[in-house]
């Protein structure tokens, strides 16, 4: 009993003795999980830097071109691909209708007088550029529906230059628009100018006219008929096309025969390429130049005319008085002895 007490007090001790140790696992954090989140961020910045740019461009830009830019999404897409009276007729710098966004009304600021006179120039310019962007798109559709015209795209060349929207008609070795050396029109050439024709009243535009030959000679001396001539001819006969086809003939403005002096392409002054017929729809501003230049021309010739007028009526009356004093004298003059 003594041993079974003293076993029971030395494990008692033990237990007591037996130090207790608690294990805690810690949790760490995830490892490396590659960039993903570098590529979720970029775009984040890339898209609120879009947003800011935006708002920015939005808040300098006028507000009547805002207005016009929103005019131009409710236009339906049948008016912008295909054209037609609202986008080619209109006055309004916006196709499909509606009010002119680019025109403002009511009053005027004190001092700002000057500026808004001169306003109005540039928003005619704009809307004169927006109406023959129109008209080359309608050329475009016609060209493209129409059974005669699809097949000679390739020869028709239209581009918006300084003085207006440009048509040109170039020529084809196999297929060329006139006789060799002659203003005869061929008879594709005829369909093309004929189908044009209706096409150019849409707009009040006036025109211009212009032969281009190549650089061949068809003929020698001082008064042969030159490339000048040939060139001029030429424009005239494609306007005679272009009337007999339904085009108002007073929308013509200028014919001339510019020979080779201004080759299509410059390196090859033969190519065929460089025959062609280039017909402009003249901007307003093109044809106050025209109109100016031919008023001033007016005047010089008028003044010459009024000059030469005064010259020889100096003369006449010069001779006159000459006759006259002559006159006088011979009446004055005492008479002649006879001789015997």
């Amino acid at each position: 009993q003594v041993d079974r007490q003293g076993l029971t007090e030395r494990s008692m001790s033990t237990v007591n003795n037996h130090r207790v140790v608690i294990r805690r696992k810690k949790v760490k954090g995830g490892g490396h999980h590659g960039g993903s989140w570098k590529i979720a961020y970029a775009d984040f910045i890339t898209a609120m830097m879009a947003f800011f740019l935006v708002m920015w461009l939005i808040s300098i830009v006028p507000r009547e071109e805002l207005k016009g830019i929103a005019e131009y999404f409710r236009m339906p897409l049948r008016v912008a691909i295909t054209g037609g009276p609202s986008s080619s007729a209109e006055t309004s710098a916006v196709p499909g209708g509606g009010r002119d966004p680019l025109r403002s009304e009511g009053d005027v600021r004190r001092g700002q007088g000057n500026r808004v006179e001169s306003q109005p120039m540039g928003d005619a310019e704009r809307r004169e550029q927006h109406r023959l962007e129109n008209l080359k798109k309608r050329l475009e559709n016609v060209i493209e529906t129409s059974p005669v015209l699809k097949s000679f795209r390739p020869q028709m060349l239209i581009d918006l230059t300084t003085e207006g929207l440009r048509i040109q008609i170039i020529d084809n070795q196999n297929r060329p628009m006139f006789a060799t050396g002659r203003a005869e029109v061929q008879p594709y050439m005829r369909d093309i100018l004929r189908e044009l024709g209706p096409v150019l009243n849409e707009l009040p535009n006036k025109v211009s006219i212009s032969g281009h030959t190549d650089a061949s000679q068809y003929a020698r001396g001082e008064r042969a008929y030159s490339n000048w001539e040939l060139s001029a001819d030429r424009a005239n006969a494609s306007r005679q096309e272009l009337v007999a086809g339904g085009m108002n003939e007073s929308k013509v403005m200028r014919i001339q025969g510019l020979s080779s002096s201004m080759s299509l392409v410059k390196d090859d002054p033969y190519a065929a390429v460089n025959r062609r017929i280039s017909l402009v729809v003249l901007n307003m501003n093109t044809q106050k130049r025209i109109e100016n230049e031919n008023a001033a021309a007016a005047d010089v010739s008028a003044k010459d005319a009024r000059e030469v007028g005064t010259a020889v009526e100096a003369v006449q009356a010069a001779a006159q008085a000459a006759t006259a004093t002559k006159q006088g004298e011979a009446a004055n003059a005492p008479p002649v002895q006879g001789v015997r």
